[in-house]
């Protein structure tokens, strides 16, 4: 086949594109420059798309004799991540751009891109295993990114590859290292990838602006000010700006943000505990939507927050009935749904969270019949 590694200056996607060149693919690096000033996107391990990423990416496509290119995909990184990322803090959730990228950017206008100019699939060092179709959770559970590719769709997926995802990270840059890859020992990036400073408060604020509201207790009882509903997080604790702790001393978190009045709710932890989410723009990476609910797990954040569930589509979105309470849930992130699976976990869809509920749902508790299989 001929296809396309997007290669990102690192060692997961440098080792993805030789291992496509070792299957006997054609392969065509490329380097996707989605900051319209790239020499600012990258502090030691934080951020990416720098210049320096640009020229990892090259000198690794080198090494595997295979042609390079930079596309300029800055606008539209913009537009449909980084825009959107600063939207939804505005409006009280807590987004993924990561995932948005993925479903925005990788799959959507660069697989297009890519299937225009003749290549038959899109090749990336993202840790998830894709066969026949079917997207499965990594081998390294560490380094899995399955929960960010839930957005695809099945003609995405078939379109997709994803060589590392059978192998831990260690070996990845041992090989890295066995093929003469300058970028073995290249540290991960971490946080969001267009906040190198990591103070995503600093950037929302800038961006956003002073939008002054109330914090108050489960009470309704007012207890500081605040500028602005994006500076908080369903579950958060820290950095709240509170005088101190509950009167009986126990910590309070973030349990609701309404951004219409501005107003964000704190209290003890008992109150983020949630057994129903509901969610819309629902996924099903089978092209299929189930007929009725199924058993399975679901994950509603990148690292953690897993339970086992009832999940069943509803008018394009889907809700999620928990065996298990869940805390930290928040608007604006995603729900995976996964069955289990001797193979390895297997994705069956997501859906954006719109909403909770904190009563447990009946029938959560029952098994019921697995119709997504």
């Amino acid at each position: 086949m001929r296809v396309l590694a997007a290669m990102s200056g690192g060692v997961d996607s440098a080792v993805a594109a030789a291992r496509a060149v070792d299957a006997g693919h054609e392969v065509v690096g490329v380097h996707l420059a989605l900051s319209a000033t790239p020499g600012t996107l990258r502090t030691g391990s934080r951020g990416c798309c720098s210049k320096e990423d640009a020229g990892d990416a090259r000198r690794a496509a080198d090494v595997l004799g295979i042609p390079f290119y930079v596309w300029d995909f800055a606008d539209r990184f913009k537009e449909d991540v980084i825009d959107d990322f600063v939207a939804a803090y505005a409006a009280g959730e807590t987004p993924n751009p990561c995932l948005r990228c993925n479903e925005k950017i990788k799959f959507s206008a660069l697989a297009d891109r890519a299937a225009a100019l003749g290549f038959d699939a899109v090749v990336t060092g993202h840790y998830a295993q894709l066969s026949d179709g079917v997207l499965r959770r990594a081998v390294d559970a560490d380094k899995d990114q399955s929960y960010v590719l839930a957005v695809l769709t099945a003609d995405q997926l078939s379109r997709a590859m994803f060589p590392v995802g059978d192998t831990p990270k260690p070996r990845i840059r041992e090989e890295a290292a066995e093929r003469g890859l300058a970028v073995a020992n290249k540290p991960d990036s971490h946080d969001i990838c267009f906040i190198p400073s990591g103070d995503t408060r600093a950037f929302l604020g800038a961006s956003i602006g002073v939008r002054p509201g109330a914090i108050v207790d489960s009470d309704g009882r007012k207890l500081a000010d605040h500028e602005g509903v994006h500076g908080f997080t369903i579950g958060q604790r820290k950095g709240l700006g509170l005088p101190g702790p509950a009167a009986d001393g126990r910590p309070r978190y973030v349990t609701e943000i309404d951004p219409d009045s501005g107003t964000v709710h704190v209290g003890p932890a008992e109150d983020l505990h949630v057994w129903t989410v509901e969610a819309d723009r629902a996924v099903w990476t089978s092209g299929e939507v189930p007929s009725g609910p199924f058993d399975c797990v679901v994950q509603v954040r990148a690292h953690g927050g897993i339970a086992p569930a009832v999940v069943e589509a509803v008018d394009g979105g889907l809700v999620a009935r928990l065996r298990e309470p869940l805390t930290g849930v928040a608007r604006g992130q995603a729900v995976v749904a996964y069955l289990l699976d001797p193979q390895g976990d297997r994705v069956i869809g997501s859906g954006t969270i719109s909403g909770t509920g904190r009563e447990r749902a009946s029938g959560a508790g029952e098994l019921v019949a697995d119709s997504a299989r």
